[in-house]
């Protein structure tokens, strides 16, 4: 920590030591004025607003100590309740007087060290009776630093408490959030199936069909020779397309080379099938990477270079695979025109597919290009 730093927090410390003298000068003249009404019922609730309307603008203080001299950052649009700032001013009052207690008790033990010292050097005391106090007094100070240490940290916890969201608040949150993900996640699925009912119906259905049709006139031997051994042609080119097509299906739904070769190899074939040049650099991709991360990860490069190639007229693509720490970082490049639409169907379900592993999905896609995807995986 730099000398800076610990002089503004000490600085801030020392003023809260201050706030909390108001706090308790607030209270004594509040509830002087105030008692009386807070005990009527038929009173309660003015006196009560009243008393947390003085509350609310000290704790508006005591936000902004925290904010300048200790660089806390709390949600503006969060504001906690009337009886929220009260508990608040109260238990921050306590411990602010506490601190200033513990600073004075530190403070009266060095004006003792250098009382001591000045009778040392005038032979008034001996040597064995100064390692006695100094001894006692090094205690003591250890004691005293403690509780300052102490008393620091529970006023920064008061501080998160009060300016921030509970941790009550913060579980309900990821609550909130698993249970959207979830939904999402479903819903995910249910596209994708829909999509790959969709290509089995539109295109290898249909190309089946051909093939039975052509290999229906070649049994039938056609005119001459010639024409059933055209036909025949004709239906050996189409079963090899249906067998490229159903692949093409096949990896979509999942790719199978994850489970054999891994990630590198997997993305390797992306790179062959993609009508662009693909440049894949994983070299800072070391170790070994969850199975589901994996998963992620070629979906991402797949859809992004796939939408390269077919919507942005891209001339060529560049997949960078990082991992820093437990992030893994897929960057995905392209040259091509841009103007892609982050709420389309292809991209949300890419990012329902990361936010489902609680990773970050970014796009930048101006028009003119370049298109931009970024995606961050944690491996933890």
């Amino acid at each position: 920590m730099q000398p800076t730093t610990v002089g503004r927090r000490g600085l801030g410390v020392v003023l809260g030591c201050g706030s909390a003298l108001a706090g308790l000068l607030y209270f004594a003249a509040a509830g002087t004025l105030l008692g009386p009404f807070l005990l009527w019922p038929r009173t309660r609730e003015r006196a009560l607003a009243a008393l947390t309307t003085g509350a609310r603008r000290l704790t508006t203080l005591e936000r902004r100590r925290r904010t300048a001299f200790f660089r806390d950052h709390f949600p503006p649009p969060y504001e906690a309740s009337g009886r929220k700032a009260l508990r608040y001013l109260a238990a921050r009052t306590y411990t602010g007087l506490l601190c200033a207690v513990v600073l004075a008790l530190i403070g009266f033990g060095a004006v003792l060290a250098v009382i001591f010292l000045v009778a040392l050097v005038r032979g008034r005391i001996g040597w064995a009776d100064l390692l006695g106090q100094a001894i006692l007094g090094g205690a003591l100070l250890f004691l005293g630093v403690q509780g300052l240490v102490s008393l620091y940290a529970a006023d920064a916890r008061l501080a998160r408490e009060c300016f921030g969201p509970s941790e009550r608040e913060l579980l309900q949150r990821r609550i909130d959030e698993l249970a959207t993900s979830r939904a999402a996640v479903v819903l995910a699925v249910d596209t994708e199936r829909r999509r790959i009912e969709r290509d089995l119906h539109d295109g290898v259905q249909q190309r089946l069909v051909a093939l039975a049709m052509l290999l229906g006139r070649a049994r039938r031997g056609g005119r001459t020779p010639e024409q059933a051994e055209a036909l025949l042609v004709q239906a050996h080119q189409e079963s090899r397309d249906v067998l490229t097509e159903l692949r093409e299906v096949a990896w979509r739904a999942y790719p199978s080379a994850l489970d054999s070769l891994g990630l590198r190899e997997a993305l390797g074939g992306v790179a062959e099938r993609c009508a662009v040049p693909v440049r894949i650099e994983d070299g800072l991709l070391t170790g070994p990477l969850p199975r589901a991360v994996e998963t992620a990860a070629y979906f991402v490069v797949s859809e992004a270079v796939t939408n390269a190639a077919k919507h942005a007229s891209a001339g060529a693509v560049s997949v960078q695979l990082a991992l820093r720490g437990p992030v893994l970082t897929v960057h995905i490049r392209d040259d091509g025109v841009g103007g892609a639409d982050p709420a389309g169907s292809g991209l949300t379900g890419l990012r329902t597919r990361v936010e489902a592993l609680d990773g970050l999905l970014h796009i930048d896609s101006p028009l003119g290009g370049p298109t931009t995807v970024t995606a961050e995986l944690p491996c933890a």
